[in-house]
């Protein structure tokens, strides 16, 4: 039977979205939400109790939380769905959106867009406000017929959500993750997009593909960092790029490396610690 680990957190400030967040930035499997903790599941080994420490001492360090408490402890295979499916709401994005998970209803007066997501093992339900933001986003800049690239695509939901906003030519999700490509993929034909959204196993300098019409990438700061000169070549001029997965602190660094290569800052929306950003290519 295969193990996993299992690490509990504790901070104070308790800001469960801000701490959950940055830690998707490690190879863990999934985060589960208590009254005054965070429970993180990673496969055994994949993550250290130090990779763990070194990414919450930062949040320190930026003043976000005073201090933390962390154990970890090695457990038996379990069924992983079983947690988040207790506690997944079905969450209004927005006056246009609402992102339910497959086995709760929605009575849907109100004509808005119904995104169905089942994330298993995947980033991306709606709840975090780095979702919230990248969609709010999505709706102001989103039009008809374009061609759209979603890096570090998780579920899919910001891929669906672009298909389902408008009609589009082509969408394409891309992510490292093999889980990702399985779960993406399973969620954009529970959405009836399939026919215009592709989910591939890919990183963003090994796709060919060329002259999007605008990006999206709701990761981290460093991801974001080492994928910009290659999301500047894939975007046409003109082009919309809108990031996310970045606190407020981070919003400058951002915005000075995007300019070098041809990406004009625009727009940002901010929720609490965290921001969404909007660039043009010149």
């Amino acid at each position: 039977m295969k193990n996993f680990d299992k690490f509990e957190i504790t901070a104070s400030p308790f800001n469960p979205d801000l701490i959950g967040g940055v830690l998707w930035q490690l190879p863990i499997l999934g985060i589960t939400e208590e009254d005054d903790k965070l429970i993180v599941y990673s496969e055994s080994g994949k993550v250290t109790q130090f990779q763990l420490k070194e990414i919450l001492l930062t949040l320190v360090k930026q003043n976000l939380i005073e201090s933390f408490f962390a154990t970890s402890q090695e457990i038996e295979d379990r069924n992983w769905n079983e947690e988040w499916e207790k506690k997944t709401p079905v969450i209004e994005i927005s006056e246009k959106i609402v992102i339910k998970p497959s086995f709760k209803n929605y009575k849907n007066d109100d004509g808005k867009i119904v995104i169905e997501i089942d994330p298993k093992m995947s980033f991306g339900t709606g709840e975090h406000e780095t979702t919230r933001l990248t969609m709010k986003m999505l709706e102001k800049y989103i039009a008809p017929d374009l061609r759209i690239l979603d890096v570090g695509t998780g579920t899919g939901i910001l891929a669906i959500a672009a298909a389902k906003l408008a009609p589009q030519k082509f969408v394409l999700g891309i992510d490292n993750d093999e889980w990702c490509e399985l779960n993406g993929n399973e969620n954009v034909k529970a959405n009836k997009v399939d026919d215009v959204v592709k989910i591939k196993l890919a990183e963003t300098g090994e796709i060919e593909d060329k002259d999007f019409d605008m990006v999206l990438a709701n990761i981290n700061k460093n991801v974001l960092k080492s994928i910009a000169e290659h999301v500047s070549t894939k975007l046409k001029t003109g082009g919309h790029i809108i990031l996310s997965g970045l606190l407020t602190v981070d919003e400058e660094e951002i915005i000075s490396l995007y300019a070098k290569f041809n990406c004009r800052f625009e727009d940002k929306s901010v929720m609490n610690e965290w921001s969404a950003l909007s660039f043009m290519k010149e």
